[in-house]
Parts: C-alpha cells; structure tokens; sequence
C-alpha cells in the first residue's frame, strides 16, 4: 500500500514514529469523490479542508448570477476556505470537483486532537499556511497587473494541464474575459 501522501510529505521535514503515522492517516482520512461533486456551496460554513491526490477543484463565485472561476487546485494543492472555517461565517465560494477527484479531508475537530497529541506538527500546518497566502498574495498581485493576453499566456506556461484539463469557458472565466476573447486569444498565438 502507498504511504499516506501527509505522512510523505510531513516525512520530508522530520522522522516520524509509527504512532505518529497512524495518526495522521486517521485523522486525515483520503476520499474520492464524483465530477460535479460540491465540497462546500456558498452560504454553508466550512467545516473541513482538503489536500488534492488526483483530480481538479473548482472554486468559484456567483455574481449576479454568473460563475466567476477564482481558482483551480489540482495533484498537491490545498483547498480551503479559511476565513469561514476560522470564523464560522457563512462561505462566499463554492468548491466543485471538475473531475473524479480524491483527497485527503482535512477535519478541523480532528487536525486539532492531532496537535494536542503531537504539539510538533502545529509549526508545519502553520507555516505551510503561510506559505500558500504567500503565494496567493504574489498570484493576485500579477493577476491585477496583467493583460488578458499576458494571463493566459502564463496559466499556458505555469499550469499547460489546465488548459486541456478544463472546460474553456472556465478558463476563460478564470482569466477574468469573455469565451470569445479567449477563442481570439488562441487564435491570435497560433497564427
């Protein structure tokens, strides 16, 4: 049987004892669920986070009535909405498995028994944390200072699976512009 991809990844920054794994593998328990599967909808408070093995998430807001995609999480990314799980407030987004997806479900009630069992892994919850609002910071920061075309032609170059991965029109919406603009886009970098 593969390791518990937490306790490869946890492995990497220490050695673990058996107990330690155990534990983690039962307090982080791996599930897969269906393409069109919501983790959380708008209006429900989150109660967990996830670690993606396989798949795509999609997350996504409603503005006055249209889908906005704000992000893709796919092999290795974390998908959490931390301002509701932190403050118990009602979600503003929505997750959605854009394909058959299997993660690791990260129960906040269980993350938390974990650490009083084993204070040591707070530190490497916490600065994992810290480093992905890191890089959203950078990724929003680029984003807002980029040009339709320069987006794409990164999410091209960072994240190429994406692009044959997902539908367009998600992609499009991602980009922050209409389908038609990203059919011109592509066709524009093709010739």
């Amino acid at each position: 049987m593969n390791e518990h991809i937490l306790v490869e990844i946890i492995s990497q920054l220490t050695t673990l004892s058996e107990e330690e794994k155990s534990d983690i593998e039962n307090s982080f328990p791996i599930k897969t669920f269906n393409k069109g599967t919501y983790l959380l909808k708008e209006g429900q408070i989150a109660r967990d986070a996830y670690l993606v093995i396989e798949g795509c998430v999609r997350e996504y807001k409603l503005i006055d009535g249209e889908e906005k995609t704000t992000e893709f999480y796919t092999e290795n990314q974390s998908v959490i909405n931390s301002s509701s799980m932190k403050d118990q407030s009602p979600s503003e987004i929505n997750f959605v498995c854009t394909e058959e997806t299997s993660l690791t479900v990260l129960n906040a009630n269980l993350e938390k028994k974990l650490y009083e069992k084993h204070p040591r892994f707070e530190s490497f919850c916490r600065d994992g944390v810290e480093q992905m609002m890191g890089q959203k910071h950078k990724k929003l920061t680029e984003f807002i200072t980029l040009k339709p075309e320069q987006r794409y032609l990164k999410l091209q170059d960072e994240r190429p699976d994406l692009i044959n991965r997902v539908p367009q029109y998600y992609i499009a919406s991602y980009l922050g512009i209409k389908p038609e603009t990203l059919s011109r886009i592509r066709k524009k970098l093709m010739s």
